[in-house]
């Protein structure tokens, strides 16, 4: 049986700048085809707008408000919010609240530094 606590899961960098939280994955649990981390986003902070080729991905907004950007769509988010974004979408994400925007990320097949494609002009 695989248990793993938030408070458990070191934090890491992902590739878009996010601050993750692995709480499911190949790594460290039976886990095979998909992941599941919390991502932390700081006040007037974002992710840099990327898109994963091969990854499709569910944020789950959990705590604070934020602003979502699929293609050219943007959508204001808050707890509650599930957001679907296919593989090869573009997308970013900016904390426009007042607190920590914290969310859940479940990816199909599992998060990997190399299936991110960072498409924000002068980043990495």
């Amino acid at each position: 049986m695989d248990i793993v606590n938030i408070d458990q899961a070191e934090p890491f960098r992902t590739k878009d700048g996010s601050e993750i939280r692995e709480l499911l994955a190949h790594r460290n649990s039976s886990i095979r085809s998909q992941s599941l981390a919390e991502a932390r986003i700081p006040i007037g902070g974002s992710t840099m707008e990327h898109y994963h080729t091969k990854a499709e991905e569910i944020y789950y907004i959990t705590h604070g408000t934020g602003r979502m950007k699929i293609g050219q769509a943007e959508r204001d988010v808050r707890p509650g919010d599930a957001i679907a974004i296919p593989p090869g979408q573009a997308h970013k994400l900016w904390n426009t609240g007042e607190e920590l925007l914290r969310l859940l990320c479940c990816c199909a097949p599992a998060y990997e530094h190399d299936d991110t494609i960072i498409t924000e002009l002068g980043q990495a």
